[in-house]
């Protein structure tokens, strides 16, 4: 009969238990799948938009299966850098690498290994420039966001943020080989969109960076101050998606849908402005909604712009 060894620390016996299956989610959950599915979310609709229509399926496949695993290597060499953050963090560190179920040096060759095979998938299959961009999402992502600009500045979430725009330019990119300023508008809307809806979740874990001393904007200042800016890049990020209207000349669908959710989204914003003003409690500010609504925003929104061609042309 075998027993474990007493003395040995709890993420030393959580890795003697782990099986085959564990290790294999584990590798997974490096990925961070809810990351990717928003990822796609906005790389396939933009498709449709530059096809006008509905695009060549073997292409999509390609394109998906190509980001997804540029967006796996990305998360997987994040998760890799901020083991220690993740460690300390009541949020993460049920990951992987704080329970010691895959080794260090697993990870990284995971990622490096996802990093290649994607590079290689997009060239071959889809076209180098889209190639070259998902790379260049997955180095500024790892680099410029996690080594960098995470635990140097509150502003980097803002900045961080720019590398998981890139799907937008990608899609369009995968259709028609070249850059316009339509995938340029929507790679605005995700950079303005990521603030707002990053912020809620920090206002929520703030105890979470505070202890990981990780300087996001909820961490270092005060609530008004965070809902301020909260409002402001969320104006912005209406502002963007009405402006994809007339320069990507889309239908109804598109601009009453951009209206309706944007007026939505600024409602939620503004609320959030206002309880800050009026509570002092962190968990009274009840962010998640914003969170959990500025999901929905995106969601909605890139629906249309995969609708739209197909409805109002």
């Amino acid at each position: 009969m075998t027993t474990v060894d007493p003395h040995l620390s709890a993420p030393a016996r959580e890795q003697d238990r782990a099986t085959a299956r564990d290790v294999l989610f584990a590798y997974i959950g490096l990925t961070k799948p809810r990351i990717i599915e928003l990822l796609l979310l906005t790389t396939v609709p933009v498709m449709f938009l530059a096809e006008r229509g509905v695009p060549d399926l073997w292409l999509v496949i390609a394109t998906v299966v190509g980001g997804t695993l540029s967006a796996g290597s990305a998360n997987a060499l994040n998760c890799v850098y901020d083991r220690d953050i993740d460690e300390r963090m009541r949020r993460t560190r049920r990951r992987a690498l704080p329970r010691h179920i895959v080794s260090t040096r697993g990870a990284l060759i995971f990622g490096l290994v996802l990093g290649v095979v994607s590079t290689l998938v997009l060239g071959f299959f889809v076209n180098w420039l889209s190639a070259g961009l998902a790379l260049t999402a997955n180095v500024f992502y790892v680099v410029g966001y996690t080594m960098i600009l995470k635990r140097r500045t509150t502003q980097n979430i803002v900045w961080g943020g720019a590398a998981g725009c890139f799907p937008a330019l990608i899609g369009w990119t995968a259709v028609t080989g070249s850059l316009a300023w339509a995938p340029v508008i929507l790679f605005l809307v995700v950079f303005f969109w990521t603030p707002p809806h990053f912020w809620a979740l920090a206002i929520r874990y703030r105890d979470d960076y505070a202890a990981a001393e990780v300087p996001m904007l909820p961490v270092v200042a005060p609530p008004r101050t965070v809902a301020r800016q909260i409002v402001l890049y969320t104006w912005a990020t209406v502002a963007t998606s009405l402006a994809l209207w007339p320069i990507a000349s889309t239908g109804w669908l598109y601009a009453v849908a951009a209206a309706v959710l944007g007026a939505a989204f600024l409602a939620e914003a503004h609320a959030l402005l206002r309880r800050a003003r009026a509570v002092e409690n962190v968990v009274e500010l009840r962010a998640m909604r914003l969170f959990h609504g500025s999901n929905m925003y995106l969601s909605l929104l890139f629906l249309a712009v995969a609708l739209d061609p197909l409805l109002t042309r």
